[in-house]
């Protein structure tokens, strides 16, 4: 929903409008007053305490689980809903955006772990997670394998009915708050041959440890590092098929490389709202600085660049709504959402001037935390890697 052109307008279907209503008043009642009365911003991290408040409330009201296959309570919604969804909860402005669905710790985290778990992981693990009763974490990255995800140097060898890890996660988002994490490992006895599997590990084990607690460029201290020395779990922890623990973690990478756009996309919105507020209101030589021509095309070029970003993106989830095989434009709409969503804070903090380089503006924290998502969940270059790729192997057909 873009509330800074086109408040009026709605794409998606009347079930994600009702959806996004109810939101907004659990944003506006509720989240808002919690932020204000906790010191809560986006420099300022709650602590788990108060995030699992938040996720029980959400959770309470039918929010947290969503994203769940619908028997176990999700939405049902397309991918081009859930877009839009989380879209308006980042343009909300609330500093617990991503835990309002559980981004970090919660139900997106499952994914394919619902279809391949067994029915007793289902009520060790799954269930709680799905009533926010606990946090889970993916573990991939390590110290040497970060877009290399094959890479791995994470150990888990197995000794009769139980599996022995070592190894370094390092930059696991969601870790500091985790009850459990989903650890991707090598289980090949060859190091020359790749076979990497998943398990869950809980961090009550001997052996478990979060360690070196980072704060981002952006301000927020939801990330770390697990170190597993000579943690022992049960088989049972396996999690689908040994040697598939790359491909359960990847399954639906296309689909999620695109649902991180709404995300870039709500923030560069309230980029150019603080914008249009700001040009308004500021006075220099008489006037309001947005008489000149010089911010008139800044906000101007903002506003252009932000509507085809999302033309984009919304194109592109109606494309994977139809089943269409849509990797490289995944990858496109994951590096021009994320290099325009950057150019418009950049733009934001222009217009703001001294102010917009004060810690404390919206706007500085905005230009950091879009800096960030030109390296998450996948950095441009990897983008243009699997855009040539697939355009490459398409002319060979």
């Amino acid at each position: 929903m873009n509330t800074t052109t086109t408040p009026n307008a709605f794409e998606g279907s009347d079930k994600a409008r009702d959806f996004i209503a109810r939101l907004d008043e659990f944003i506006q009642q509720e989240l808002h007053p919690m932020a204000q009365e906790h010191g809560i911003d986006h420099d300022h991290s709650p602590s788990k305490e108060l995030l699992q408040q938040v996720w029980k409330r959400s959770q309470a009201k039918g929010f947290y689980g969503m994203t769940l296959p619908e028997p176990m309570g999700g939405a049902g919604f397309s991918v081009h809903d859930h877009a839009l969804v989380k879209e308006f909860i980042y343009a909300s402005g609330t500093p617990f955006a991503p835990h309002i669905l559980g981004e970090l710790t919660g139900p997106p985290r499952l994914g394919a772990l619902v279809r391949q778990s067994t029915p007793a992981q289902m009520q060790r693990f799954i269930l709680p997670v799905a009533r926010a009763e606990k946090a889970v974490c993916f573990a991939i990255t390590e110290p040497d394998a970060g877009s290399d995800a094959g890479a791995l140097q994470t150990s888990a060898v197995q000794q009769g009915d139980n599996f022995v890890l070592n190894g370094t996660k390092k930059f696991i988002s969601g870790s500091p708050f985790c009850d459990f994490a989903v650890i991707i490992a090598s289980t090949s006895e060859d190091p020359a041959v790749r076979e990497t599997t998943a398990f869950f590990v809980e961090r009550n084990r001997p052996g478990f440890s979060i360690e070196g607690g980072y704060k981002t460029m952006a301000g927020q201290s939801h990330t770390a590092n697990i170190v597993l020395k000579d943690c022992v779990i049960p088989a049972s922890n396996q999690i689908g098929e040994r040697g598939k623990g790359l491909g359960l973690a990847l399954g639906r990478i296309t689909v999620n490389r695109l649902l991180h756009c709404p995300a870039m996309l709500g923030l560069a919105q309230l980029a150019l709202q603080d914008s249009l507020d700001y040009a308004r209101q500021r006075q220099q030589f008489g006037k309001p600085i947005g008489a000149f021509q010089a911010i008139q095309h800044m906000l101007a070029d903002m506003a252009t660049e932000l509507a085809a970003a999302r033309a984009l993106m919304l194109s592109v989830a109606r494309s994977l709504d139809l089943g269409i095989d849509a990797r490289a434009q995944a990858s496109m709409a994951k590096l021009y959402c994320s290099e325009t969503a950057f150019r418009i804070a950049d733009r934001a903090v222009q217009i703001h001037g001294g102010e917009g380089i004060v810690q404390g503006r919206r706007v500085e924290f905005l230009f950091r935390m879009l800096r960030m998502y030109r390296i998450l969940t996948g950095t441009s270059e990897i983008q243009r890697n699997t855009i040539a790729k697939e355009l490459l192997q398409a002319t060979g057909r």
